[in-house]
């Protein structure tokens, strides 16, 4: 598909500045430009190809201000903020890219499982008792939605996704290739011998709320009982382990190999890097941030704290800590030849 300056300026709310008649039908970085690509410009540091790109249409700050000319083969789009517009755009595009609809065959939905308007259900998917699905859902192929689960609008899951029984998934939701949502959680109990681990049955399900999006191979495990949940907007890397009974706030994301253990409470607003391990049973409060590859032994009680380290503690005592472990080798040097001088005396 073609689109002309003025109509991705009306989207936009921009203002056309070249012009406004020229078309573009694939997107490009700036730096790459080619004719008749889309692109925009937002960090400073790449201000230099504004002009030398030969992208046909670049989507600029209004605050942008030219040093000298560019190509004439090059129309701006202004507007207030380049990136959240680009960032507008692409997501329209990822719309009209994923607007299928329609049943594909083979694939297997329970008689009783309710399907909404415009849905689109992938070759090999099998939808089961009682499910019911939302309006503008999309199920890609391969993927398997137990019995008695709910699915919300405009949804989607991408091929290999399993849904197991009972779990709710809300509105606007994306769950990418080869997710696990309400796998058994880690429950074992020994036996008096202590020789045999005996399950423990997890009876419970896994809630997603709205708007909530979840990487590719990443585990969320049911609930004993009750529901391990993920509150309205939380954002999921991939391979991410997401326990049994845990329970996530609301726009907190966390970033890929992180595992939170069983019955954990995370905080809304946190930002959790790559590669973080939190025990189980404890609480982390709001606005936290942990830094990758840390290990997280205990509450964090204080809100908006930055921690580092394993076992993880305020990221200000971390760095000065670290300062002396660095240094280490020198001290020890230095105690070996205060050492020897003292041992000559």
């Amino acid at each position: 598909m073609e689109f002309t300056a003025q109509q991705i300026a009306q989207l936009l709310n921009g203002t056309v500045e070249g012009n406004e008649n020229a078309t573009v039908n694939n997107l490009s970085k700036i730096e790459e430009g080619l004719p008749k690509t889309l692109s925009f410009l937002s960090n400073p540091k790449y201000t230099h190809y504004i002009y030398t790109t030969n992208a046909s249409i670049v989507i600029v700050n209004t605050t942008l201000v030219l040093d000298k000319p560019i190509k004439e083969t090059c129309t701006l789009i202004r507007v207030e903020n380049a990136y959240e517009a680009f960032a507008k755009l692409l997501q329209l595009y990822n719309e009209i890219k994923g607007s299928k609809t329609g049943v594909e065959q083979p694939s297997f939905i329970s008689q009783n499982a309710k399907i909404g308007k415009d849905c689109y259900i992938g070759a090999f998917a099998y939808i089961g008792n009682n499910v019911t699905i939302g309006n503008n859902v999309k199920i890609y192929p391969h993927v398997y939605v137990g019995d008695n689960c709910s699915i919300g609008d405009s949804t989607t899951l991408f091929s290999g996704v399993k849904v197991y029984h009972e779990c709710i998934i809300g509105k606007h939701c994306t769950i990418h290739a080869s997710t696990v949502i309400g796998a058994d959680g880690f429950g074992f109990a020994p036996n008096t011998n202590g020789e045999i681990f005996t399950k423990v049955p997890q009876i419970g399900n896994v809630i997603l709320e709205d708007y909530v999006e979840v990487g590719s191979n990443t585990s969320i495990d049911r609930a004993t009982m009750g529901s391990t949940i993920l509150r309205q907007g939380v954002k999921l890397d991939n391979l991410v382990q997401i326990a049994h009974n845990v329970e996530v706030g609301e726009n907190t994301v966390i970033a890929g190999l992180t595992g939170v253990a069983g019955s954990t409470k995370v905080g809304k607003n946190c930002m959790i890097a790559a590669q973080v391990g939190i025990v189980g049973h404890i609480t982390i409060a709001n606005g936290v941030k942990i830094a990758g590859q840390s290990g997280v032994g205990g509450s964090i009680e204080k809100e908006n704290e930055i921690v580092q380290g394993s076992p993880s503690f305020s990221i200000g005592d971390y760095k000065r800590s670290y300062v002396l472990f660095r240094s280490l080798p020198k001290l020890n040097d230095k105690i070996n030849e205060l050492t020897k001088k003292l041992n000559t005396k």
